[in-house]
């Protein structure tokens, strides 16, 4: 059975686009050359919508999960081998987390940050024990990761929760995660 990942990233364009967008076609030959699914927002803007274009046009599958709301909103990539529409964002991430063999979080905005803080607050509680890899490009994710020691210095946390993460600094180093 064709494995899954799911992925977590931004519907915005980044300041550093060119930079950005090596990664992706990086990241994208990645998930082709593995033969991964990969599952994502649904949506045909910013770094999500690169990343599922660029899979696509490798004849790639990309199962997109998008709630009512956005639909309506018309940023719908209709190329996708799969669509679900789900009635809102709770349910979105609740089918992406169960579709995902493994997680990769991309830069994005705070609903990055909100599925990434979610799915590691249920590998803490041991609700899974699915992979995720936080890609650090650029330091991007470099306070996050300062705030959780701040957390753990100041006794907010019951475990390391970089012992949680597989920190990975740029797409290339990635493969050597996923394939091991």
């Amino acid at each position: 059975m064709q494995k899954s990942v799911t992925v977590f990233c931004g519907s915005s364009k980044p300041k550093n686009n060119d930079f950005m967008i090596k990664e992706i076609n990086k990241l994208s030959e990645i998930i082709i050359k593995n033969n991964y699914r990969m599952i994502y927002g649904g949506a045909k803007i910013g770094i999500m919508g690169i990343l599922a274009k660029k899979i696509i046009e490798k004849n790639g599958k990309v199962v997109g999960v998008i709630p009512e709301v956005l639909k309506k909103k018309e940023i719908v990539y209709n190329k996708l081998t799969e669509i679900h529409v789900v009635k809102n964002m709770h349910k979105r991430k609740k089918l992406m987390y169960e579709l995902g063999d493994f997680f990769i979080v991309l830069p994005g905005g705070v609903g990055t940050l909100e599925e990434f803080s979610e799915i590691l607050t249920w590998k803490v509680l041991g609700i899974t024990e699915k992979k995720i890899f936080l890609i650090n490009i650029d330091g991007f994710y470099d306070n996050i990761l300062n705030q959780f020691k701040v957390m753990d210095d100041n006794n907010f946390l019951y475990t390391d929760l970089l012992k949680e993460i597989i920190i990975v600094n740029n797409i290339s180093n990635l493969e050597n995660y996923i394939i091991n």
